[in-house]
């Protein structure tokens, strides 16, 4: 089945662009022009496998419409792709604190958005067929229904936090450097800065904290991250 793309974005031209782009790709498209217009669709029974939201919008803002979905069960796992004409480092790291999975600055080419949206695709794990259980400590992990249990409650991560906890987790007690955990969890064709590693660490830990586990997560001084449940 093809993976389905909600486009958010208030510019006429640049949303059928974008759609077009990713209907020759083979996805299922449904275009949006306002926040409020996605919560229609998503009420109307499409729920999108990836998201392409523009930062600047009438009414709710693309970071606002993200963090409202981050926060609600039904739709926190679903990646989102901030597109915005904002680069500066600190407009970045909202974006991704939002809960945004990538940030991609116009103008972009659609090969390289193209690029973005099936590495994201990736991440999340979204059609994989292989089952693995893997356990450490009190957290459980099966990577064919995508879920994560800890002490037998299900625990709901976004899809770069998943990522990074799968690896982690096959790889446990060694220590590894931001360069090596983008190079293994984002991908060694994905530029992102080093600084998105530290973003989506607190965001993992934010999520284990409920379940006091957040310290098999461990910050190395000087040498990157390492998972331990000891």
């Amino acid at each position: 089945m093809n993976a389905k793309v909600l486009i958010l974005e208030d510019e006429r031209d640049i949303r059928e662009m974008l759609a077009f782009c990713m209907q020759q790709a083979g996805y299922e498209v449904e275009q949006a022009a306002t926040a409020e217009r996605v919560f229609g669709l998503l009420k109307e029974g499409f729920m999108p496998d990836i998201m392409l939201v523009d930062w600047m919008l009438p009414g709710a803002s693309g970071v606002e419409l993200t963090k409202k979905m981050k926060k609600d069960q039904a739709y926190q796992d679903v990646p989102v792709i901030m597109l915005t004409a904002r680069g500066e480092e600190d407009d970045r790291v909202q974006g991704l604190e939002a809960g945004a999975d990538d940030y991609v600055v116009k103008p972009f080419s659609p090969r390289e958005l193209l690029a973005r949206v099936q590495a994201v695709l990736r991440r999340s794990g979204r059609g994989g067929n292989t089952s693995e259980q893997i356990s450490h400590g009190n957290i459980q992990l099966d990577t064919a229904g995508h879920r994560v249990q800890i002490n037998g409650e299900e625990v709901h991560l976004g899809p770069t936090e998943y990522k990074i906890l799968h690896f982690f987790m096959s790889h446990p007690e060694r220590v590894y450097s931001r360069g090596q955990l983008l190079d293994s969890v984002w991908g060694q064709q994905v530029v992102v800065e080093e600084r998105t590693v530290d973003v989506h660490i607190r965001r993992l830990r934010k999520a284990l904290q409920e379940y006091n586990v957040e310290n098999y997560v461990q910050t190395v001084r000087g040498s990157g991250y390492r998972f331990s449940a000891k």
